[in-house]
């Protein structure tokens, strides 16, 4: 049985993929802080990500290695100091972990990045694509891309092949952020000014479609020094997508036509441009690669993703 480093494995992402690939592999689950999990894997208590991180003892007898642990951006960050948290973490740990794990005799490196590689928003109809000339946005964006760069010239230098993912927006049960902050306006009743944005169109990946797209990528041969988007397949509009997700979680959706203009002027005058943005803006990913190298189709559906969502709503 081959054996999987995990690292970041205790957070959104990382426990429900070791959770699945510890139904086949030997898991090893590296964390900042002693958790348990309900699964059986190897956890192995880890400092920080960073260029002086010694992976050694993670990295002994480890065939691959799927590297989750990252630095995520925060708008209130001050940009300066926000760039420097995310090179030492995304770009200097990383491709620390990276040269460790191919002197280790690691086989398969996979890097969770991040759409933001590309971009921030689409043109609606047209997507980004995975082999799209990077123009990261902000510090974290920046960040992944660097560390992207990084990785494929570790592969050409060592021969350990190196499998790079940038989901967009995951949503799945424990989902914060936006997708959260969406769920609490519904369960509450509000009324959102919303249902005139119907024109935009935005991808998203249920977190079940990601952990089954990772597994494939650790044994599939045409995943090799590959770079892939993911999505669910089905791209939503911001009135459509909140009017799903009500259903789901079977709660009426009050949507008011509201112009998008008055709300883009609206954002502007509360200083929240960017939020107006990602609520009526588009972003679009184009896995057509993903599908025909990998054969692989997403697994969930996005109706059946919003259902497991919001089996546990957050507080």
């Amino acid at each position: 049985m081959r054996t999987v480093l995990v690292t970041g494995a205790n957070g959104f992402i990382g426990k429900p993929l070791s959770d699945q690939l510890s139904r086949e592999f030997r898991v090893r689950a590296s964390v900042r802080k002693p958790c348990t999990f309900p699964f059986r894997c190897e956890v192995v208590l880890g400092g920080d990500v960073d260029a002086s991180s010694n992976w050694r003892e993670e990295l002994a007898g480890v065939d691959a290695v799927v590297h989750l642990a990252a630095r995520v951006h925060a708008m209130s960050d001050d940009t300066a100091a926000a760039e420097q948290a995310c090179r030492l973490v995304n770009v200097d740990g990383t491709l620390n972990l990276a040269r460790q794990s191919a002197m280790a005799g690691v086989r398969r490196f996979i890097f969770l990045s991040s759409v933001k590689v590309n971009g921030e928003s689409t043109q609606t109809g047209n997507p980004f694509r995975a082999d799209d000339t990077p123009s990261p946005w902000d510090a974290y964006g920046a960040s992944k891309a660097e560390a992207e760069q990084g990785l494929g010239e570790i592969a050409e230098q060592t021969g350990m092949e190196v499998v790079i993912i940038r989901p967009p927006l995951v949503y799945g049960p424990g989902v914060k952020g936006n997708f959260a902050t969406m769920m609490q306006w519904l369960a509450r009743g509000v009324p959102l000014p919303l249902g005139s944005v119907t024109h935009n169109r935005r991808s998203l990946v249920a977190l079940g479609n990601l952990v089954d797209l990772v597994r494939t990528c650790l044994e599939h041969p045409a995943a090799a020094n590959q770079i892939f988007l993911v999505s669910d397949g089905e791209d939503l509009s911001t009135a459509d997508l909140l009017r799903r997700l009500g259903r789901a979680m079977g709660r009426p959706t009050h949507l008011l036509q509201v112009p998008v203009a008055l709300l883009e002027v609206g954002a502007k005058l509360i200083g929240k441009p960017d939020f107006c943005q990602r609520l009526c803006g588009s972003l679009q990913v184009d896995m057509s690669k993903t599908r025909e190298l990998l054969s692989w189709v997403p697994p969930i559906g996005v109706d059946d993703g919003l259902r497991r969502t919001v089996v546990r709503l957050p507080c």
